[in-house]
């Protein structure tokens, strides 16, 4: 079953030849609500770790003009936290791996100055000038700032089976590994963005917490999930209910697999697994992605022996952003990888043809983006 806590795959992976090329990050998102209207506000954290037998005192920047001539690879801590909506952005601020503490065990964590991360907390502040943003286009960054305080209780796993295992996580197998072990995670504290503070409960914080890590990303990058979910059947809000959805086109060794998604769906306390990797489940799976001048779309349709989903969501353009990263390679082909937190939509879930339930979804965090 999908749902299995496994933290040992949440402790930092950048060991062998991900030492050298590889990157590892711890993915937060959540929905605040603002303290003096009420207004409600999606947000994000990441701590994300670049090539530590590179590093040393300073960040080292992969799209740097003279790096990108030299062909000098990246090498960091970079934070980078954020939120959605029509101010949408990202803040970016970066330490050199002298700078930096990595429990490399169980549980892991992260420390710099005054930010922090680990399973069940986080803290920290991310601040940049519109100056320093236009000056330092390889920050990848816009202005602001961002500080917050927050309890992490991760209350369902999407644990993908084998395929990020002990033993493939040794070989260092794929290109790039999943691991959602908060795929529905409550958030209780606070965030401030630029000054503004934001109230963060659990029973609203609608969260999701995961992780990615390897040498490379993946294209075309497709992502949804949500845990704010709504029977269209029964008619009231699904209180242990969350989906989540992700994948691309994964890559073992030199032999990608194309357009493989893999998907779980925890319905109230039964389990709903979409996976290509295992492979005795006959997994089949059709997405589409598409863009509008106004909004993102995904339409994704995937089918085992005895189950069935069919996901269609929209995200409006002017909530979302177009996310910034850099491969530890130092190339940055992801210019066009669009990230939201407002999606809306519906799930259909079926059982042997019978549909068990039609799912409003909102609050879906989503992704898309292909190479460019």
């Amino acid at each position: 079953m999908f749902n299995k806590s496994d933290i040992t795959r949440n402790q930092c992976q950048l060991f062998g030849g991900q030492a050298r090329q590889g990157y590892d990050w711890w993915w937060h998102s959540f929905t605040a609500h603002n303290a003096e209207t009420g207004e409600e506000k999606p947000f994000f954290i990441e701590f994300f770790l670049c090539n530590p037998k590179l590093g040393g005192d300073k960040p080292v920047f992969g799209q740097l003009p003279e790096n990108k001539e030299k062909k000098i690879k990246p090498s960091y801590l970079m934070i980078k936290a954020g939120c959605w909506g029509e101010d949408a952005r990202q803040i970016h601020n970066f330490y050199g791996w002298n700078e930096i503490e990595v429990n490399m065990g169980v549980p892991y964590s992260i420390k710099v100055g005054d930010n922090f991360i680990t399973e069940n907390k986080t803290c920290g502040k991310v601040m940049l000038s519109e100056e320093d943003a236009q000056k330092h286009p390889e920050y990848m960054s816009g202005a602001g700032e961002i500080s917050w305080n927050l309890k992490i209780s991760k209350k369902t796993a999407f644990n993908v089976g084998y395929g990020a295992g002990k033993l493939f996580r040794k070989l260092q197998a794929f290109e790039m590994f999943w691991h959602a072990e908060g795929m529905k995670t409550e958030y209780e504290g606070e965030i401030f963005l630029d000054g503004q503070k934001y109230l963060v409960k659990p029973e609203t914080s609608y969260g999701y917490a995961d992780k990615n890590w390897g040498k490379d990303f993946t294209s075309p990058w497709v992502w949804l999930s949500s845990c704010n979910l709504t029977s269209r059947v029964l008619g009231r809000q699904l209180h242990d209910s969350v989906f989540d959805i992700g994948g691309g086109r994964p890559k073992v060794g030199p032999i990608a697999l194309n357009r493989k998604l893999l998907s779980a769906f925890w319905y109230e306390g039964k389990p709903y697994e979409f996976n290509f990797s295992k492979f005795w489940t006959f997994t089949r799976t059709k997405f589409e992605c598409s863009e509008t001048d106004v909004a993102i779309i995904w339409h994704v349709e995937q089918k085992t022996w005895t189950n069935r989903m069919v996901t269609d969501i929209t995200c409006q353009k002017k909530d979302m952003l177009l996310v910034n990263y850099e491969a530890p390679n130092g190339k940055k082909l992801h210019n066009r990888l669009w990230n939201g937190g407002n999606g809306k939509g519906t799930v259909k879930l079926y059982h042997r043809g019978k549909l068990i339930d039609e799912i409003t979804c909102e609050n879906v965090g989503c992704e898309f983006g292909e190479y460019c």
